[in-house]
């Protein structure tokens, strides 16, 4: 799908707050509302706009520690792989988990209460997949960037 102005406006727009009206979605663009909604289907149907959240405010909710772990496995057989992610994803406290190269093999996202929070997911359950060889914590100090605007060429 080809994508003008228009569209890129109301995909920035919907990051921003994807609880807007239709009626307020098209006032900011510009057009009518009816013309504004089938642009948004549009969008949706060809899977550029996938969904919709409610953004939470995790220190309210007692969760103040984000820990990214690097994980590098012990063995990249291709069933290994496959049992890793599968265990690594079961964890509710695993936001996301990331595939990627350089020193480790996955990157984790991980939001918790606390530190000692943190020991005891260690302990408990990361130290219990046997296919983690290596773990490296990085724990977020400041958050610089949290609401991240993806700019859509």
């Amino acid at each position: 799908m080809k994508l003008d102005k228009i569209d890129k406006n109301i995909l920035e727009i919907l990051q921003k707050n994807g609880n807007i009206t239709n009626s307020q979605l098209s006032k900011e663009i510009g057009l009518s509302p009816a013309p504004t909604l089938e642009r948004v289907k549009k969008l949706e149907q060809s899977n550029i706009l996938k969904s919709y959240h409610a953004k939470l405010n995790t220190q309210t909710l007692g969760l103040g520690v984000m820990v990214f772990v690097s994980i590098s496995l012990s063995s990249h057989k291709v069933g290994k792989l496959e049992s890793f992610v599968k265990k690594i994803t079961n964890i509710p406290e695993v936001l996301e988990c990331y595939n990627v190269t350089g020193q480790g093999d996955f990157l984790v996202k991980i939001l918790i209460e606390d530190i000692a929070t943190y020991h005891t997911l260690i302990v408990e359950k990361l130290s219990q997949i046997e296919e983690i060889g290596n773990m490296s914590s990085m724990i977020v100090l400041h958050d610089y960037k949290p609401d991240a605007i993806i700019t859509v060429k």
